[in-house]
């Protein structure tokens, strides 16, 4: 076991020999850190929260009581593989949430950004990557294998499929299922989530320009009603677009997916 003097452990807590805590880490009463973990400087684990497997949690980031961080997979291929969590900087990790390592199947790592919130209950599954600035409310999961964009809000409640894709700056709403691949900016609401709009909020709280906004709304305008199939429709704005948004949202359209989109109700 490496640990830092500069550090703070509670008396009650189990350090398993092998970890590594770095300068300024603090855990709390009744928690355990598995013999393959390191923890950055400034992490704080607090009351009753578990953080084992292969797992390294980055800088200043909380684990709140109650959660399980670095567990195996909830994947009955799994067999016992040596595969891990990374977890950047400065994330807020709340009660009772769950985070697995991932699987050999998957490419061997689950991978979390930085600046992220994840709220009470929320799951994180195998193989999962998640980016920068993600919010996760209550009890909303994320299946294995999915790939989640920087900026993204999860609404409490909702699930995102395994395998599925969700572009930069989207936003899921409270208690939606998410089957298909959801565009960059776009708004999904409902118990089977439909591709409703942009997320227009987010946009304007991150400061995006008005014309940059206008071309996302002419270019939503276009894949819901232009002619030909969804492809198509992003194909051809591929050609006649000059925004670097609209841009971005094509480019993820005719990116390699497994899982079909949600498109626009026409």
């Amino acid at each position: 076991m490496s640990v830092d003097p500069r550090l703070n452990v509670h008396p009650s807590a189990v350090i398993e020999d092998g970890a590594v805590l770095s300068a300024g880490v603090e855990v709390g009463p009744f928690s355990l850190i598995g013999p393959e973990v390191v923890l950055k400087p400034g992490v704080i684990i607090k009351s009753h929260a578990v953080v084992t497997g292969r797992t390294v949690v980055g800088d200043d980031t909380v684990v709140f009581p109650g959660a399980v961080i670095g567990e195996i997979p909830q994947d009955l291929k799994f067999k016992g593989e040596n595969t891990r969590l990374i977890i950047g900087k400065r994330n807020r990790i709340r009660e009772g949430v769950t985070m697995n390592t991932g699987t050999e199947g998957g490419g061997g790592e689950t991978r979390v950004g930085d600046d992220c919130l994840f709220m009470t209950g929320a799951h994180v599954a195998h193989d999962a990557i998640v980016g920068d600035r993600v919010i996760v409310a209550n009890q909303g999961a994320i299946a294995g294998h999915c790939v989640i964009g920087d900026d993204v809000i999860i609404g409490g409640l909702s699930g995102v499929h395994q395998w599925v894709r969700v572009g930069k700056g989207a936003i899921i709403g409270a208690v939606t299922m998410v089957t298909n691949d959801v565009i960059p900016y776009g708004l999904v609401q409902g118990p089977r989530g439909t591709l409703d709009g942009l997320n227009l909020v987010g946009l304007k709280r991150r400061g995006v320009d008005r014309a940059d906004i206008s071309a996302l709304r002419a270019a939503f305008g276009a894949l819901a009603d232009g002619e030909g199939a969804f492809l198509d429709r992003a194909r051809h704005l591929k050609a006649d677009s000059e925004s670097a948004y609209v841009k971005e949202i094509v480019d993820f359209i005719l990116g390699a997916s497994d899982r079909h989109f949600l498109t626009p109700e026409r």
